[in-house]
């Protein structure tokens, strides 16, 4: 893309709300049953009946658990700095950006036909997506519940997540006005 850097936003794996929340759920998991190799003996408590540990039989398997558990914390300190999607404004254009060895994916402002700001529905299974293809919709999305719905000439739309939303659609509209619709 030519011309001066109008927006920019990058946002990492790591900061996935639903995906801590899974992560977390699942390292608490681990510790407690590491608790409970180091302590079998069966537990009443009101009318909750916790048995005894149940794989006293296999040899340092409460450590395996406390070492599941560390790892799990582990990745998710690595995966807070792991870029998942960069989105750069442009004056003539908008150019996302994957990690690793994901392509660059470019939209010019001269296929643009509309710009608008869309809420995420609220579920448990946002997950991170990067070029994705669903129900006529490429999807570029990390963490947040908003994103930028662009639709193309050809009815194709692109539904960019941001935290910026409003930032980024102010600097799309401007830019859009540059590029009017050519009527034949």
């Amino acid at each position: 893309m030519s011309g001066s850097l109008l927006f920019e936003e990058k946002q990492y794996l790591g900061y996935n709300k639903y995906s801590m929340i899974r992560r977390m759920v699942f390292a608490i998991f681990c510790f407690v049953l590491y608790y409970w190799s180091e302590n079998p003996k069966a537990v009443s408590v009101g009318a909750i009946d916790i048995g005894p540990y149940p794989v006293r039989r296999i040899e340092g398997s409460g450590q395996l658990f406390f070492l599941l558990g560390l790892g799990i914390l582990l990745l998710s300190i690595i995966l807070l700095f792991v870029m998942h999607l960069h989105t750069r404004a442009y004056e003539d254009g908008i150019v996302l950006g994957g990690g690793w060895r994901s392509k660059q994916v470019i939209i010019p402002y001269a296929e643009i036909k509309s710009a608008k700001k869309v809420r995420f529905r609220e579920t448990l299974v946002n997950h991170p997506t990067y070029h994705h293809y669903f129900k006529g919709k490429i999807r570029f999305y990390s963490r947040g519940n908003e994103a930028i719905d662009l639709k193309r000439k050809d009815g194709l739309i692109y539904r960019i997540g941001s935290q910026r939303a409003d930032e980024l659609l102010k600097t799309i509209r401007a830019s859009l006005v540059k590029f009017p619709e050519k009527n034949s």
